[in-house]
């Protein structure tokens, strides 16, 4: 009788088990009752303020714009066609002409990696609903990764909360 030497593998949920995993598989929810219907134009109160010259509601006019703290700490690093930016206002990764954008309060962990062997840094953000988004840089030398390591550190601890 043969026995398999290989890890013992979990079968995966997946689309076949369950059509919602899919995106856009499932139905559209129905609006409320009271929504108003496609042809109807509602009124832009914030448009119609703004014309008029008054702040819009819970807008303080003479408070600053929203903008990120200059004074947390920052994590950027790039290399010729990617950029990775985590800050107050979450972590952004961008390669070639493709980018996406997390809130903190959209993210689940944040993983890196360094390739043991070259100057290769892996960052890969995962979200709630199982889906991971990784990056991968090429640094100038192995020391910039060690770096790199250290300020992304510091940014996870100031600003991602773990409990949420």
């Amino acid at each position: 009788m043969e026995q398999s030497n290989g890890p013992i593998q979990q079968p995966l949920h997946a689309a076949s088990a369950d059509p919602a995993f899919v995106p856009g598989l499932t139905g559209v929810v129905a609006p409320p009752a009271d929504a108003p219907e496609p042809g109807d134009a509602p009124r832009d109160t914030v448009a119609d303020e703004a014309a008029d010259g008054a702040a819009p509601d819970g807008v303080d006019e003479d408070a600053a714009p929203a903008a990120v703290p200059a004074d947390g700490p920052v994590f950027e690093a790039a290399d010729r066609r990617g950029r990775i930016v985590a800050d107050a206002g979450g972590v952004r990764l961008s390669y070639d002409e493709e980018a996406c954008e997390f809130h903190w309060d959209e993210i689940a962990a944040v993983e890196s990696e360094k390739a043991r062997f070259g100057k290769r840094f892996t960052v890969t953000v995962h979200t709630p609903d199982r889906r991971w988004y990784p990056i991968e840089l090429i640094a100038p030398d192995r020391g910039h990764i060690a770096g790199w390591e250290t300020e992304l550190d510091a940014v996870l601890d100031a600003y991602f909360d773990e409990t949420s």
